[in-house]
């Protein structure tokens, strides 16, 4: 392993032991579901919407049987609610009718359904089945992954399969999530705080020391 992906790796393991996904679920299709609706919307945001979303729509069975209007009018705020409408119903059909109402554990399976990426079928089976098919790459991982010289690739999957190499395996799905909270936190997209981060050290885009105590 590149020794300053280690080095990364062991700060963030050092700030961010616990990471996990913020995403509000009971069981993996919640988690399916709130994952859809995440697309070019704030976790934060989501967790606003889904409450109301699920107390009347649980599962596939019931939320394959609602209505589009009923739909777009509880997940209006999460933005582009009419695709994601669509893709939670159409979604939760093919679950029932495919899968014997159970959200599929494998990457080929997961893809099969419509809303779904690499990106929601990595979350998914990550944070729902414990399971390492590769690495979640939102908007955070992205941005981070290039600003700390991971990669200089731009697509999700190439970014995604550099990531997979440069990192152990047994990371996998909480290394994301690390990037993530991190992302959110010091390495802000418009104001990083580089000079408090405590990645200034191998992140080759600061060119200072950290500060951080």
């Amino acid at each position: 392993m590149d020794k300053r992906i280690s080095e990364i790796i062991k700060i963030l393991k050092e700030v961010y032991p616990d990471a996990y996904c913020s995403l509000d679920h009971a069981d993996p299709f919640q988690l399916l579901a709130a994952t859809i609706l995440s697309a070019q919307c704030t976790d934060e945001r989501v967790n606003l919407v889904t409450p109301a979303l699920f107390k009347k729509y649980p599962g596939p069975a019931e939320m394959a049987k609602a209505t589009l209007p009923e739909l777009e009018k509880l997940i209006h705020s999460t933005g582009f609610y009419r695709n994601k409408a669509l893709s939670l119903k159409e979604a939760s059909k093919a679950i029932i009718a495919d899968f014997g109402g159970e959200v599929p554990r494998t990457m080929a399976e997961l893809l099969t359904l419509r809303g779904v990426a690499r990106k929601t079928a990595n979350v998914v089976l990550g944070s729902a089945y414990a399971v390492a098919a590769g690495v979640v790459v939102d908007t955070h991982v992205k941005r981070l992954a290039f600003r700390l010289g991971l990669t200089k690739e731009t697509g999700p999957e190439k970014i995604e399969a550099v990531l997979m190499k440069a990192v152990p395996k047994e990371d996998w799905i909480w290394f994301a999530h690390a990037l993530v909270l991190h992302g959110r936190g010091p390495c802000d997209a418009r104001k990083p705080l580089c000079e408090k981060c405590p990645l200034a050290d191998p992140c080759p885009r600061t060119g200072v020391k950290s500060t951080k105590k």
